[in-house]
């Protein structure tokens, strides 16, 4: 880390606003893959991109057999936060943190203190499941226990009908209040940072042009380069457990 991240810590330190987007990035170094990336889980195995199709998931009931059996091994159950994680904490309690907007489902923010008002879910947790019929939700430990139990595929506790973690997946929308909420949130920040995201998923990527048409600075910390890179006020490589806690004063 150098000249530019000393610069980027000024802005962040004068700055009275700052709203965060975080992706997978963030949370690879505490064991979650990411989708992408070298070692993604798409990229090691591309046909597990279709338990995320809303479509194939209702058709396939052996589809939705692997997926509750992807839940229940999911490195999120023990994954501890790290560093980055700390960091929007200590940002939070500068009282400089306007929102903390995440596509992450892993819930390592709140895990490391970052309180619920401000943090964001936009694609949804899964701590939680949701009846894709009548919308009932319940705790993703119960559904979890009848898997354990002998049901490869527990349906609707409520309605009998089907059953997913309570995340956004392809071919459906976002939650329209959790939309709204971010946005206001791009649009009322000094800086806008970007943190861990390949933005090349949409509506959470947008959020970069709606701060920056609203007057923000735009900073993308990655280890890959984004399609936002050529609006950033800066691009930063360097390892988020390193580079995010020297920009915002937890290091």
């Amino acid at each position: 880390m150098g000249e530019d991240v000393a610069v980027v810590r000024g802005w962040f330190g004068a700055a009275t606003r700052v709203t965060v987007l975080t992706g997978a990035g963030v949370s690879t170094p505490s064991g979650i893959p990411d989708f992408r990336g070298p070692q993604g889980v798409w990229t090691k195995d591309p046909s597990a991109a279709a338990m995320f199709d809303i479509d194939r998931y209702r058709a396939d009931p052996e589809l939705r057999r692997q997926a509750w059996l992807n839940r229940r091994d999911h490195p999120a159950w023990t994954a501890q936060p790290n560093p980055a994680h700390h960091a929007f904490v200590a940002l939070e309690r500068s009282g400089r943190l306007r929102a903390l907007l995440t596509q992450n489902i892993d819930g390592l923010h709140q895990a490391a203190g970052s309180s619920r008002e401000v943090v964001v879910e936009l694609h949804g947790t899964l701590f939680e499941a949701a009846c894709l019929d009548c919308g009932d939700r319940v705790p993703m430990t119960q559904m979890l226990a009848r898997v354990e139990a002998g049901e490869s595929d527990p349906s609707c506790a409520a309605c009998g009908g089907t059953s997913r973690s309570a995340t956004i997946a392809f071919g459906q929308s976002l939650d329209r209040d959790v939309l709204d909420r971010a946005v206001q949130a791009a649009a009322d920040c000094d800086v806008f940072l970007a943190a861990g995201t390949s933005l090349q998923v949409n509506p959470a990527a947008g959020l970069c042009r709606v701060a920056i048409e609203s007057g923000a600075r735009l900073v993308v910390a990655n280890g890959s380069p984004t399609p936002y890179d050529r609006m950033a006020d800066a691009v930063l490589r360097d390892e988020l457990t390193d580079v995010l806690p020297a920009l915002l004063g937890a290091g």
